[in-house]
């Protein structure tokens, strides 16, 4: 017959496991002063390397995307920062600068394109707007300074279209992943048609068309009617189509 063990063995085991308890909280509490101590000397390291290459992070279109590489390595947000070390960098000044330009040419062009500007555009409408003397702009500053205008509320967001595109939404309204997919497929050959959607994507001919009445109340594509089918043009992708 099995021996049940005794309360002696029970409180033993159940000492031991708090005993294990406890070493593994103490283990993580130096992991976490061990990893605290990691962070705030890599702080200070990049204050160091901020202010040696203070120019260059200013200047260099690369250099300063590594530089905020490095700072979101180690949650450090320098445009967040108006106090302090980090607003002697003034790096905050040139993306704020430039999110006044990016609103400036999204209202500008919003009544042909229906507030929806490729990146590529608009970094050339950008480049034109500030002269040849301004800084160099890449399309990675132009989608951190956009990311910026978070603060108007939901009119102005990033669109991810397809792999590695993007587009800047300047009108409050929140796209469907259906008109998302119709702005990919666009993106192409800067038009869609309904057949098209229902061949390619499997879709019914209700969903294809819902989704193209959407881009179309939305003022994000125009109406040809005058052939077979009904095509749907978006305007913000003609620049890109005739450079392609």
């Amino acid at each position: 017959m099995r021996r049940r063990a005794g309360v002696g063995a029970i409180h033993k085991q159940k000492l031991e496991q708090e005993r294990y308890r406890d070493k593994g909280c103490e283990l993580q509490e130096r992991e976490f002063e061990e990893m605290t101590k990691q962070l705030e000397a890599f702080r200070a390291h990049l204050e160091e390397f901020a202010t040696r290459h203070r120019n260059e992070i200013k200047k260099n279109p690369k250099f300063r995307r590594q530089f905020q590489e490095m700072c979101a390595a180690i949650g450090v947000d320098p445009l967040a920062s108006n106090k302090g070390f980090w607003s002697v960098l003034n790096i905050g000044d040139f993306y704020y600068e430039l999110g006044v330009q990016i609103v400036e040419v999204c209202l500008a062009t919003s009544d042909k394109n229906g507030g929806l500007i490729g990146l590529e555009e608009l970094r050339q409408k950008l480049l034109k707007s500030r002269g040849r003397q301004a800084q160099a702009v890449t399309s990675d500053d132009i989608l951190c300074a956009a990311k910026k205008l978070d603060v108007f509320g939901n009119g102005f967001k990033i669109i991810q279209v397809g792999k590695g595109n993007y587009m800047v939404q300047s009108v409050p309204g929140e796209l469907s992943m259906d008109q998302t997919t119709v702005l990919t497929l666009a993106s192409q050959k800067g038009f869609v048609f309904a057949g098209q959607l229902i061949s390619s994507l499997k879709w019914s001919e209700e969903r294809a068309k819902k989704a193209l009445d959407g881009v179309l109340i939305e003022g994000l594509a125009w109406l040809d009617n005058q052939g077979e089918e009904d095509l749907y043009w978006f305007p913000s992708f003609f620049g890109k189509c005739i450079d392609s």
